[in-house]
């Protein structure tokens, strides 16, 4: 909605503007906690990479939430799946390494929690071959393929004018000199250097 915001600050919403209905943007949302999400951060990151990038690649080329609704579902979509398979097979090491998470320190740090977050690394791999990624996995630049056809840009009705053509150059009467522009609060009086 904030870039919807940003995108029309200049005018108002009127009746033809589409909204999505309550029922569009409701969703089963992800039930847990912060230090249940950050417990399962990386592998969640690893495990839903495609569909998070392909949210964001959408997000980034329209610059509209609302034409990104069904990526932002197959991204909870994806989400709810993966947390109940930590559920069904590594439960035990999941909620040791997140109650430690939360217990260990007032900012969650992970570096009091080294064992528990190997015991569940160790479980993750063991039932779903998942392991944990590396430190700068995710900050590392990937070139994301698709299937979405890439959106057309629209561009203004006068740039379709001829009239309103950018110039190659300019022309040969425009003024290379500052002494052409003058000064402000001056006449001009030859005093500019050239260009």
């Amino acid at each position: 909605l904030d870039s919807l915001l940003q995108e029309t600050n200049t005018m108002v919403l009127t009746k033809d503007v589409w909204l999505p209905t309550d029922a569009e943007l409701t969703v089963e949302e992800v039930p847990l906690g912060t230090p249940s999400l950050r417990a399962g951060a990386m592998h969640l990151g690893k495990y839903c990479e495609i569909k998070n990038n392909e949210f964001m690649l959408c997000r980034s080329e329209t610059q509209d939430p609302r034409k990104c609704l069904s990526e932002g579902k197959d991204v909870t979509s994806c989400s709810m799946e993966f947390f109940r398979k930590v559920k069904a097979m590594c439960a035990t090491e999941f909620m040791t390494y997140a109650t430690c998470l939360e217990r260990g320190s007032p900012r969650m740090d992970f570096m009091h929690c080294r064992n528990t977050q190997a015991a569940f690394d160790n479980c993750m791999m063991e039932n779903y071959g998942l392991e944990r990624p590396h430190y700068g996995y995710h900050s590392l630049p990937k070139i994301h393929e698709t299937d979405r056809a890439k959106p057309e840009e629209k561009k203004p009705e006068w740039m379709n004018n001829d009239k309103a053509k950018k110039l190659d150059s300019l022309p040969e009467n425009f003024p290379r000199s500052y002494k052409a522009w003058g000064f402000p609060g001056q006449l001009n009086n030859g005093s500019g250097g050239d260009l």
